[in-house]
Order: structure tokens, then sequence, then C-alpha cells
């Protein structure tokens, strides 16, 4: 006998789900071109030196202030075990921020700033509406302590000088800045100065497609709130209250973090990824305008953060800075805060990246089983009351509203509920979504292998195809089509032949329906993460064990056909929901039959 039914209502939960997947893909998609090119960091630089930030042209240096005409530039450098930071003497721009412990995806250095692709400057009230902008003055340095403290002074005029101090501690990745004005109190008003902070990200990831939808300008405010610009195009906005500004390449990010809440701050992003002239280099160009308020000796002090968009260790600096990683709002980001990244962390310590995926998503289908087994229990109850409903649906043909009173009369005397096959796929959802978020933002899958694939946080390419397919891309990743297969198999399972014709779903070809959901999921996927696809694969993959594992020893067909046979000799006990939509029926029904008459 064919185990198998058809749920309408589940379908379209289900259907939703693949729903707001497909807006969520088009939402955080800014661009569906990729080219892969190796061209080293060095040449590209200088092949788009005139589409990148450019220095000396800045237009808001507007004032002729006294250089010195023998100035020689100086790089000066400091480093730890994580940062190397070159910063110059000509304009104290920095000139170069390398992460030491880390490559992209061409086994290159991997930097944050590189030969000067960036602005960091001040501009300081100099009286007369006229403004004094840190990158026009050149410097002299002093090295207070080798490679971790260095102070660069200049002469702003006989009496005023302006001192720079950058200090970077051992095995740390904030690096502290110090601004100090001398002999500027008569001149400097209430605007304080403002911190103008522009930069160019690069990409580090195969796919330039996929970095880019989690590339993105964030910041927090009012305490713990956060919130970012849209990945996609150029956005502007002014924001007030702020406690940091993140400038996040997906994986690695730069933060400025300030001691004091400043208002007003100009933020802004443009999507350059689909710029053809900067040869797929950089994703987004940021840039952040900030005041900062001066103490009473004309100082002001702030920090910034250079390493891993890595959820753990930015939360060990207490600094909220955590909040910058886009692990999901409400419910969804509570279940990867408390649940999956302390477990996921937990597994990595004893099993291989990939072995801790597989293990995860085999907790996580024990948690979620007894749900499985709720909605297969309906899917048999629905099935064994198919031919009572069929007979329904034949006698009460013309007559809709006497169907559906029927159809709940069946339900409620048999005790037969067709939501408790839908209710079940709605409550994962959350784990759905909080695991679509969690995989991407996952740092610690970077670069990690499983099986045939060399990087768990990108995409697993068994064949360049040489061409690109829209939406689907220029390569063939195995683990969306083993998932893609899964999924298949799955729905087939779940429906069987008990697919429901055309005419009963209002002309929608379920069918259809059934091979096109593993498609997209075939199409989505190719492009994201492994790690995600893996998931996805095996989560199907012990759903389907699971449900045969139910359907051959858990539950027995013909004593659910005994009770529904006992619910139906028994009283009808109608509460609720359920009487107030038969109650409906009924007033409908003869609402119709008095105009009838």
């Amino acid at each position: 006998m064919e185990q198998n039914k058809f749920d309408p209502l589940q379908f379209i939960g289900f259907l939703l789900i693949s729903v707001i997947l497909m807006f969520w893909f088009y939402d955080n998609q800014s661009n569906i071109i990729e080219n892969q090119q190796d061209i080293a960091v060095e040449d590209v630089l200088d092949q788009v030196n005139d589409n990148s930030i450019n220095l000396n042209n800045y237009e808001e240096n507007s004032n002729e202030l006294n250089l010195d005409e023998n100035f020689v530039e100086e790089i000066i450098t400091l480093e730890n075990e994580n940062i190397l930071f070159e910063i110059s003497t000509d304009g104290a721009n920095i000139n170069k921020l390398l992460l030491k412990n880390f490559i992209n995806y061409n086994d290159e250095p991997l930097f944050l700033v590189n030969n000067n692709k960036s602005v960091f400057s001040y501009n300081i009230p100099n009286g007369r509406n006229s403004i004094i902008n840190t990158g026009d003055l050149v410097y002299t340095a002093e090295i207070i302590r080798d490679k971790s403290k260095i102070k660069l002074i200049t002469e702003i005029d006989d009496k005023r000088s302006l001192e720079l101090t950058f200090t970077l501690e051992e095995d740390s990745s904030i690096i502290d800045f110090d601004l100090k004005l001398n002999d500027f109190n008569n001149i400097l008003n209430s605007d304080g100065v403002e911190l103008i902070w522009k930069k160019d990200s690069f990409r580090n990831s195969k796919s330039i497609d996929y970095e880019n939808r989690y590339t993105a300008l964030s910041y927090g405010f009012e305490d713990e709130k956060d919130s970012y610009l849209s990945v996609a195009g150029t956005k502007n906005k002014n924001i007030n209250n702020v406690n940091w500004i993140s400038f996040r390449e997906h994986f690695f990010s730069s933060i400025l973090i300030l001691d004091n809440q400043s208002n007003d701050v100009e933020i802004s992003s443009e999507d350059l990824a689909s710029n053809e002239t900067l040869n797929n280099i950089f994703t987004k160009r940021f840039s952040a305008n900030v005041p900062l308020n001066l103490t009473s000796n004309n100082t002001l002090s702030y920090s910034m953060y250079f390493g891993p968009t890595d959820y753990e260790l930015l939360k060990d600096y207490n600094l909220n800075l955590e909040n910058s990683v886009p692990i999901g709002w409400g419910i969804f980001g509570w279940l990867n805060r408390f649940v999956f990244f302390p477990l996921f962390s937990f597994l990595t310590n004893y099993f291989s990246y990939g072995i801790a995926i597989i293990i995860m998503t085999i907790i996580v289908k024990i948690a979620i089983s007894p749900l499985t087994y709720k909605s297969y229990l309906s899917q048999i109850k629905m099935k064994i009351l198919k031919p009572e409903l069929q007979v329904i649906n034949e006698k009460f043909k013309d007559d809709p509203m006497k169907k559906q009173k029927e159809t709940m009369n069946l339900y409620t005397k048999s005790g037969a509920n067709p939501m408790s096959g839908c209710l079940p796929a709605l409550l994962q959802m959350p784990l759905f979504f909080a695991l679509f978020t969690f995989f991407p933002v996952a740092f610690s899958l970077r670069q990690k292998s499983f099986l045939w694939a060399d990087d768990l946080s990108s995409y697993d390419s068994i064949l360049e195809l040489g061409f690109y397919i829209p939406l689907y891309g220029d390569h063939v990743s195995l683990f969306p089509i083993l998932a893609s297969i899964a999924i298949f198999f799955y729905t087939k399972m779940t429906t069987g032949d008990q697919m429901m014709s055309a005419s009963q779903t209002g002309g929608v070809n379920m069918k259809l329906i059934m091979y096109m959901m593993p498609l997209m999921m075939l199409f989505f996927f190719n492009n994201y993460a492994s790690g995600l696809s893996l998931y996805y694969f095996v989560s199907n993959v012990l759903t389907i064990i699971l449900m045969l594992i139910i359907k051959n020893f858990i539950i027995d067909d013909n004593k659910i056909l005994t009770e529904i046979e006992e619910n139906k000799k028994k009283p009808v006990k109608v509460g609720g929901f359920r009487a107030r939509l038969q109650k409906a029926l009924e007033e409908a029904e003869k609402q119709k039959k008095s105009r009838g008459k």
C-alpha cells in the first residue's frame, strides 16, 4: 500500500521558504558577472590608479601651507605578529596595512590597504572659514618604541604644531590613534575636528559576486544597536550616536572604535564589482566623515581594529564589535549566537571542519526529529482519508461551501488536522534561516578543505566551463548538485504518486514544481559557500533516512487506520478555531440559500 501523501499546506510552507530564499538571494546580490583573473596585487594597483582613491587630488585640501622644499619622504613601520602597518611622513597617509597571518584566494599577501589606496586624514578648523587638512602636511618622525609606538610631528607656523601618535601593542589587532594640537586655542571653534576615512575594499575570495554580498559598511549606535548600508548600488546616510564604524570585506574588517559617541556622521558605500575598468580587484568603496570632539587640552583618542571578521575573536574585545558580523536578526541571530557558534566551535576542537559540519547537521536533525515524526504522521492520516475526501469532492463539486463543511466534519470526526503537517515545517524555519546566515559568515571555514572542496567558505568547483551561464556561473560545483538530488528524492518521497492534478491546484502543475525546486537549489547555491551546500546535502539525506525509519519501523498504518475509525465513533467535540470556522461556513451557506430564494 502506498505510504506517501502530498500535503498541500506543507508544500505551501516549503514553497514560502523557497520564495523568501529567492528574495534574500537577489536582495543581497549586487552583480552576477564574475571574471576570474590571476593578476598580482601590485600590478593591478598600478593599472587602476586612476579609478581608485587618489590622496593627492583630495578636493577638500585647499589650504596654502608653507612646506619644506627639502623634505624627503620616510615610510615608518609598526609591526607585531598580526599586522604590518606603514605610514608615510608625507601627509601621514596609511601606505600599507598587511594582515601577516592570511593570504587571499591567489595565495598572495592579504592587504587591507596598499600603496596609498585609501584616505585617512583630519580636517582641522583654521579660522576665517578655512580648514587645515593633515593630508596636505609633511611630518618628521619620532620613534618612541621600535615598531610599536611612533609620533609624527609637523609645524603649522611659528607657534602652532600638530602631533599624531600611533601605538600597536604586542599580539594585538588594534592600533591606537592620538591627535594633539599645540597652541590652537585662539582659532579652534566649537565644530571640533573631522576625520575623513575612505577605502577601496580588495577582493580576497574566488567568487567576487559571493564576496560582494557580504562586503558592507556597518555601524554601531546607541549602546548595542547596529545597522548597515545596503550591499547593492551606491548608498549614503547620516547617522548619530555612533560607537563604531566597520568597513567589512566579508571575512576581514577595518573597524573605527570611538571613545565617545559621534553625531552627524556621513557614511557612504559604492559598489565597484561591476566596474570592468577595475579588473575585478575591488568590491566596494567605503567612506566616512566622522566629527570628533577634542578634550580641554586639544587632544583626541580612538582606536582601530584591523583583522578577521571572526565573531568569537571580536566578542573577546568586549566592545560590541561582534555586532558587525551579520549573524541574522531576532531569533535567527539568537540561535547563531547561543547555539550554532558555540556548538561549531566546540566540534572543531575535535574534528575537521567538514566532519564538524556533518556532526552538527546530525545533532540538528535529532533535535527536530519529533517535528519530522509529526509531519509524517499527518501525511499518513491524510492518505488514509484520501478516498473519503475524493467522495466528498465529487459529491459536492458544484457546491464549494458544502464541500468545505463536509471536509471539516470529516477532519473533526477522524481527529486529523491538515495543519499538523504544515506546522512542523514552519517551526523549522528559524533553524533554516539561522544556518543560512551562519555558514556565509563563519570565518573558521575560510580556506579549510574537505574532500574535493579546497575552501568550505567558497564554492567547490569540479569543472571550469570556460563560459558564463546567467544565474549559474562559469563553473560546476558538486555539493549543490548532490544537495539538489537529495531534495528531489525527498520531494518525490513526500509526494509520490499522490501528486495533485493541475485542476485540483488551480492550474498549477505540481509535478513541474517538484522538479523546479531542486533546480532552483542547483542554481542558487552554485556560487555559495560549499559548507552551506554540504549542510543541505547531509540534512536532506538524513531526513530521507529518518522518514524511512519512521515509515518502516515506527508508524503502523493499520494501527493509525484503526485509531481514525475509533475517533469517528466518539462524540464530536468542536472548539476553538475549528468551531469558529465551521460556524462561519454554516452562516455563509445560510446566506447563500437566502439569496437563492
